[in-house]
């Protein structure tokens, strides 16, 4: 048995200790941008106090802008993404189990990813308008790229004892992939979807920025921006990471129940 004084460090700290290891480099951070806010006044417009922060957070959870504009883009985000995602499982369905419809769409489909997504944005405000639809269009071609690749991944690799078994059981071509392919290739889904969740925030706000039209988060820091308030800046990216966070946690944890059977 080993003596706790010749344990190795590691083992002598306690865990919650080793947690909060992880808030030390966002501590300094936090230290650094605090000093640079107080040596001038151009430092103090390009790094905002965090006590100004602070006061202007409180007054915008008072008030009804920040709100409105984080329910706008909650909504357009979310839009997008569930139908980029379905769109995506589908056509990443179709191509992994049919070779016409693989050579039919995949070549266009390595094609159109290559494009810069926001290189289309004349393309689509020429089509959708600048609106809410085309944030949505936006959003959703982002999130669909990912899912359609890492779907097809695994719908690909399936064992083909897997294959075998469903043809045995002579299941239809529906059940096959809804009760024997799509679980075994879920995790591969999950994935997609957890790649594709931030290039959804990413193109949610840039859409917002370029077109002007309506409420939501990009257009408030736009703006903050034209009225030189860096801290409302400020409020409106820590409330993009909030919400991108609290959608990645809960899709993970959607993850882990669809998947449980292969973990146990």
């Amino acid at each position: 048995m080993t003596h706790p004084l010749t344990a190795r460090p590691e083992r002598l700290a306690p865990s919650g200790l080793r947690h909060w290891q992880g808030l030390l480099l966002p501590a300094c951070l936090l230290l650094l941008w605090e000093w640079a806010s107080h040596r001038d006044a151009a430092h103090a417009y390009a790094f905002t106090p965090l006590e100004t922060v602070g006061v202007t957070l409180w007054e915008q959870l008072r008030g009804a802008d920040l709100w409105v504009n984080l329910e706008a883009s909650l909504a357009r985000t979310l839009a997008g993404f569930a139908a980029g995602v379905a769109t995506g499982v589908a056509c990443g369905g179709i191509m992994a189990m049919s070779r016409p419809a693989k050579t039919a769409i995949a070549p266009l489909y390595h094609l159109l990813r290559q494009v810069p997504l926001l290189g289309l944005i004349p393309l689509i405000s020429l089509w959708f308008g600048n609106g809410q639809l085309a944030k949505i269009v936006v959003v959703a071609l982002a999130s669909f790229y990912p899912v359609v690749l890492n779907t097809f991944e695994g719908l690909s690799g399936i064992d083909r004892r897997h294959l075998e078994v469903a043809d045995l059981l002579q299941l239809s071509r529906w059940r096959r992939f809804t009760r024997v392919l799509l679980p075994i290739a879920l995790p591969s889904v999950m994935t997609g979807i957890l790649q594709a969740l931030p290039f959804a925030w990413i193109t949610a706000v840039a859409s917002e920025l370029l077109f002007t039209a309506g409420s939501g988060l990009g257009g408030m820091m736009l703006n903050a921006q034209a009225g030189a308030r860096m801290d409302v800046i400020l409020i409106a990216i820590l409330a993009v990471t909030l919400l991108g966070s609290l959608m990645n946690a809960a899709c993970v944890r959607l993850g882990r129940y669809f998947t449980r059977w292969q973990l146990s």
